[in-house]
């Protein structure tokens, strides 16, 4: 529907226009039509407007869109077209929505010539394609497991489409029917859903089929689908069993038998049953062939006969098994064939024995053999047995005569049916009793020792079986020996190892065969002689206690002959009573006697001997009484009165101690207090008394006492436990506070035990390592407390020590405590300390230091030419801060001003001891004052190192300059010191063994300090290393009586050097007049700077220049750098800060490089390395006018120098010229000139160039 507000708009801009002229009226040429799109899609509803005058916009479900091509509000919304045809009035919608859904018109608004007119309404249509199909009960892209017959319901639905979707199904590609639809809204009202409900019921030949949810409507081409896979499950077929081939089978063969059961899902299980009992439950599937197997080995036996096997298939949705079976039939002989009852028998009497098998199908015969005879009077019968089986039995009975002896008796079983024999055979033993039995022995008078072996041999001969020979010692059958035959002879032999017991006894042999006929018998006597069978000791007293009387009594037993007696108490020999002797068993004598002794404790346990001796055998039988002494507790000799321990350790407190009854009850107690270790953690008794003490703490330490007890009285002991511990410091003062010069200590008390001599150690916990003795302390020790003296106190004691506590248990005790040591105020003062300088021109502020060390803390005050400052001036600002025995406050002035602070300011710190104070004089800024102290470090043959302490600055940043010359000078040489304010520098290109007088000075930009003390030095010799000068082979003291003609040649060598430096001199100031206006405008931008530009006029001698060139040059020499290490020359502070190694030094024959032949270095000669020099200016006063370039072609002789208007190229050496990242800047080109001493026999003024 339109809305009222586009309609009333129309019909005014109609009416109101109505007069103007047809032919400027904007008119629809193109209006849009109703379109659908896709969701997603381009939707484009077009507009051509004829003569456009007014505003174009679009009106979307009556609301105004708006004249902008791209259209506010609606990002995917723009009108697009050729403005030219007037097309520019499309609709494009991009990435059509659900929202586009609408009503769309096209207006163009009324101007000055045409009215507004309005197109007819056009309808957009968004399609939505329906979304993937959903099912209720089961999950897509899933297997289902479904039952065959089995009605199952399947609910598909598709969500949110437009149109409604239309949902089908299918199965296996194949459409099903009697689908119900339902359609409601969806998640928005121009939305439809749809749901379809499925009833199915799956059969066999859909197991593995796919169920299709399809979903299709105008939006989309193909149908959207979803589904899952049909497992159904059904039952399997019927098993067969194979392999089972013939009727019958033997026994001990094996069956193998194969169980198939083909389709199912799953797959059947199988299992085999014999006679009910399950065998096996393995079986194997063949998925493609939808099969299962299962393979069954028998090893066939008898007692399979008749068995039945049964083959069992199902699956899960099997109702019962089902069975395939087979019966087995099986043919098995008998496994024995054995025969019961004697085959041993008297002569002339009858045999009754029973042959039989064991069970076999079909049943077997039996026959009787004798020998090679066959026995006829038998009796066979045939029974049923188990397994379908029979057992065939025969009896036989038979007369023995004494020649069947030996002869083989068989029982034979046969089959003629299945060609099968088995037999067993025993011997016929006919009996009959032996012939004769004799004894072959000593002869019946030899005396024997016991101990001593005798061989007594019985034979016999005859009888069958042969006779069985038993030797008989008095009444009592003897199993010694072995019987031997050999033929018709039987023997035994029988050796004896004689004892008492053989002393007169008699020994028989019997021979007989277990007839009925009586044994035949020998027999012979032996004579023993041994010492007593045995000893004893016997008491009347039943208890003994020490101090009674014991009495014992000895008895031996038999001996032949008879023995005498002998007392024994341990080693000591007793004094014994003889009782006399009387017959004994076999044929002996007994003795007995009796001893009397008074025991104490120590005999308790010892062994009283009695000894039986043989005089003839030589040899005694001993038994021994042991005492059983009765008495209370005694504490052994060995008993300790001290143990020692380690805390948190374990001890244990012995006791050694005896009683008899040895059952003892002991008791501990410490400090009065029993203690109880039943049921404690730390207290335990150990077997014999001792006392176990667990996690020993030094609270353990003191006397235990022991009390022991038994039936006979009790008794105690003591004993001191002496624990060792760890060292701990229970007392440590910190901290110790001393005045200066006073003596204090420290006192560090430990708690340890033990405490050797050493225990305590002092340590200085310094930021130096710095020992007891050289700090000058005492450490002092005395049992458990260490002492750390301080005599005469120094500030240099003061700081924190520790106290090392080690009587060698871990871990050791450490503690620190901190010597303070107080002394008045001392402020730090110094050379430029007293002064500061400040423009007073009322523009800047200045602060000024006071450092000060005290103890206790210091205060600080300021005074201002004797006057307190008033803390209430804001012109003074005061600061103060403390740093240990450090003290510092500053006063800042705030615009300083000559009139008002050009004054002398005290600073004055004070503490409890004292005061000290500071006198700071406030100045204008002025030139340096000199520097002190100027001193030589070290010198070598070409270079002096020195040093000097720096003078006040005058308050702005100090230079130094160094002077110096040597004798036969007529004006001193200048060197400026780099870094700028370095107070060290190495004076480089010195002469070897020339006095030189030096000074130093220091200036600011305004001006320069008075020279300071000067001081002499003297450089070394020449190393002889060196190539010597190149001088005329003439001595000095020759030299009065040179020849005409050399000194001819040197007065003219000399006038031509004269000329060369002239000319050369002539070449560089024409060069510098040519860049005089260069230079002149450089000059008026420099500010006062340590230049070469002196005020006082003062030329510099080209030695000054070379030593310059000679220190940079060094840099990057190989043998090494200069003791600056750095290049002192004319470098700006700001770019390069160099460090000062100590001089190169050379090896014993070892040449400088820099040297030639001729006595030159080697760099006036030529070329052999790029150099470039720059000049020392501040930052930013001299131009940028190139590289400078030095070249010396020849040695240097008179005319040979030549004019420096044409040189190349000369980089420094080690780096390119073109990895600089700045052009180098020159002070300016200046020639190589010779060190001193190469030009000495010039004037001075032709020696070199200014600068």
């Amino acid at each position: 529907m339109v809305s009222k507000g586009p309609v009333t708009m129309f019909l005014c801009l109609l009416f109101g226009d109505f007069t103007r002229g047809a032919s400027t009226q904007q008119a629809f040429r193109v209006e849009p039509d109703n379109i659908t799109v896709l969701e997603g899609a381009v939707a484009l509803l077009q507009c051509v407007v004829d003569n456009p005058s007014g505003v174009i916009q679009w009106v979307k479900d009556g609301l105004l869109l708006g004249p902008d091509t791209n259209i506010p509000g609606f990002p995917r919304y723009s009108m697009m077209g050729d403005p030219s045809k007037g097309e520019w009035h499309h609709l494009r919608i991009v990435g059509s929505r659900l929202a586009d859904d609408g009503e769309y018109e096209c207006q163009a608004g009324r101007s000055e010539e045409s009215p507004g007119i309005v197109s007819h309404m056009a309808l957009l249509s968004v399609l939505v394609p329906p979304k993937t199909p959903a099912f209720k009960e089961y999950e897509a892209n899933s297997t289902v497991t479904w039952v065959a017959g089995m009605e199952y319901k399947v609910t598909c639905s598709v969500e949110d489409a437009k149109p409604a979707a239309e949902i089908s199904f299918s199965k296996g590609g194949s459409p099903l029917p009697d689908v119900s639809h339902q359609v409601h809204s969806g998640s928005n009202e121009k939305l439809s859903s749809t749901v379809a409900v499925l009833r199915v019921t799956p059969q066999s030949l859909d197991n593995g089929k796919r169920l299709v949810c399809a979903a299709t409507n105008e939006a989309v081409s193909a149908s959207v689908v979803a589904g899952f896979t049909m497992n159904i499950l059904f039952p399997p077929q019927p098993p067969t069993i194979e392999g089972y081939k013939r009727p019958e089978i033997k026994a001990g063969e094996t069956l193998k038998l194969t169980c198939i059961s083909l389709s199912g899902n799953p797959l059947a299980t199988l299992q085999w049953l014999k006679n009910g009992n399950v065998v096996s439950t393995s079986w194997e599937t063949e998925d493609v062939s939808g099969a299962s197997r299962s393979l069954l080995t028998l090893s066939i036996k008898p007692e399979d006969n008749g068995a039945q096997l049964h083959c069992e298939a199902m699956n899960q949705v099997s109702p019962l098994p089902l069975v395939a079976s087979v019966t087995l039939r099986v043919v098995f002989l008998p496994t024995e064939v054995s025969i019961v009852g004697s085959s041993s028998t008297p002569e002339n009497k009858q045999i009754s024995l029973s042959c039989s098998t064991t069970p076999s199908n079909p049943p077997v015969q039996l026959r009787w053999w004798l020998g090679w005879r066959e026995l006829t009077t038998t009796e066979v019968t045939v029974t049923e047995a188990a397994h379908g089986g029979t057992v065939t039995v025969s009896n036989l009975t038979h007369v023995a005569r004494r020649e069947e002896n030996g002869l083989p008796l068989t029982c034979e079983a046969f089959s003629e049916v299945m060609l099968f024999t088995r037999s067993t055979s025993l011997p016929l033993s006919v009996q009959y009793p032996p012939q004769k039995v004799w004894i072959e022995a000593p002869p019946p008078d030899s005396q024997f020792r016991a101990g001593t072996k005798v061989r007594l041999t019985c034979f016999a001969s005859g009888g069958n079986p042969a006779p069985r020979l038993v030797w008989i010692k008095d009444t009592k059958s003897l199993k010694e020996g072995t019987q031997v035959a050999s033929g018709k002879i039987v023997s035994k032999e029988l050796i004896l190892t004689t004892s008492p017991s053989d002393n007169l006894a008699i020994y028989r042999c019997n021979a007989s065969n277990g007839g009925k006929s009586p044994a035949l018998t020998a027999q012979t006597r032996l004579h023993v002689q041994f010492p007593p069978i045995d000893v004893k000791i016997t008491t009347m007293a039943k208890e003994v206690r020490r101090g009674q009387t014991l009495t014992l009594t000895c008895i031996t037993g038999s001996s032949n002959p008879f023995a005498t007696l002998a007392w024994f108490k341990d080693a000591e020999k007793l004094k014994g009573v003889d009782l006399g002797q009387k017959p004994a068993e076999f044929g002996g004598l007994s003795t007995s006697g009796k001893v009397t002794l008074v025991v104490s404790s120590s005999d308790n346990g010892l062994r009283v001997t009695c000894q039986a001796y043989s005089s003839i055998l030589a040899e005694a039988v001993n038994t021994f009484y042991k005492l059983n002494i009765l008495y209370p507790p005694e504490f052994s000799s060995k008993q300790p009165a001290v143990a020692q321990g380690v805390e948190h350790g374990a001890v244990e407190l012995p006791l050694h101690v005896s009683a008899n009854p040895p059952e003892l009850s002991c008791s501990w107690s410490f400090r009065g207090e029993v203690l109880k270790p039943e049921g404690s953690p730390r207290h335990h008794l150990r077997a014999g008394g001792s006392l176990a003490i667990w996690n020993l703490s030094r609270a353990d330490m003191g006397q235990y006492r022991a009390r022991c007890q038994n039936p006979e009285g009790q008794n105690e002991t003591h004993l001191h436990l002496d624990v060792h511990y760890a060292p701990s410091i229970r007392s440590l003062g910190d901290p110790v506070y001393v005045d200066l010069g006073a003596t204090a200590e420290l006192v560090c008390i430990a708690d340890a035990n033990p405490t050797p001599a050493g225990m305590f150690q002092w340590t200085w916990l310094g930021t130096e390592e710095r020992s007891l003795e050289e700090l000058e302390l005492e450490p002092e020790a005395s049992g458990a407390v260490g002492r750390l003296r301080i005599r005469g106190a120094r500030q240099a004691q003061a700081g924190l020590y520790e106290c090392r506590v080690d009587n060698g248990l871990p871990p050791q005790a450490r503690g620190s405590a901190r010597l303070i040591v107080r002394f008045k105020p001392e402020i730090e003062k110094g050379m430029g300390l007293g002064k500061v300088a400040m423009p007073g021109d009322g523009s800047s502020p200045v602060t000024l230091q006071c450092r000060a060390q005290g103890v206790p803390s210091v205060k600080f005050s300021w005074e201002k030419n004797g006057a307190a400052l008033h803390p209430d001036n804001p012109r003074y600002t005061e600061r103060t801060w403390h740093e240990g025995a450090w003290h510092s406050s500053t006063l800042t002035i705030a615009n300083v001003s000559a009139m008002h602070d050009y004054a002398t300011f005290t600073c004055r710190a004070s503490n409890a001891l004292g005061t000290d104070k500071l006198d700071i004089q406030l100045l204008s800024t002025s030139p340096p004052e000199p520097p002190t102290g100027l001193k030589v470090v070290s010198v070598t043959h070409n270079s002096a190192t020195l040093e000097w302490i720096p003078g006040f600055d005058g308050g702005l940043p100090q230079r130094f300059r160094i002077r110096y010359h040597w004798p036969g000078t007529p004006s001193a040489l200048y060197m400026d010191v780099f870094p700028a304010q370095t107070p060290a520098f190495t004076l480089m290109g010195l002469s070897p063994a020339t006095p030189y007088s030096i000074g130093v000075s220091a200036y600011n930009t305004l001006g320069e300090s008075t020279q300071g003390p000067s001081i002499t030095i003297t450089t070394a010799e020449l190393p002889l290393e060196e190539p010597p000068v190149v001088e005329p082979e003439v001595s000095q003291t020759e030299a009065p009586s040179w020849p005409p003609a050399l000194t001819g040649g040197l007065s003219a060598l000399g006038a031509l050097l004269l000329f060369s430096n002239a000319a050369l001199l002539t070449c560089l100031l024409r060069q510098h007049q040519t860049r005089a206006g260069v230079q002149e405008e450089a000059k008026e931008r420099r500010k006062p700077s340590a230049g070469n530009d002196y005020s006082s006029g003062e030329a510099v001698n080209p030695a000054a220049w070379q030593t310059l060139l000679d220190s940079y040059s060094e840099r990057s020499a190989p043998s090494g750098g200069s003791s600056m290490g750095t290049w002192p020359g004319y470098v700006p502070s700001h770019e390069y800060q160099p460090r000062l190694p100590p001089h190169p030094k050379r090896a014993v024959g070892e040449t400088d490089a820099s040297t030639t032949d001729s006595g030159f270095p080697a760099r006036w000669l030529g070329p052999s390395g790029p150099h470039e020099y720059e000049d020392v200016m501040e930052p930013g006063v001299y131009e940028e006018l190139g590289a400078l370039h030095l070249r010396a072609t020849a040695p240097l002789s008179p005319g040979a120098l030549p004019c420096l208007a044409d040189v190349d190229t000369y980089p420094w050496r080690g780096w390119s010229l073109a990895g600089s990242a700045e052009p180098l800047r020159i002070y300016d080109q200046v020639a190589d000139t010779p060190p001193p001493g190469a030009d000495e026999g010039l004037p001075f003024e032709l020696r070199g160039e200014l600068v």
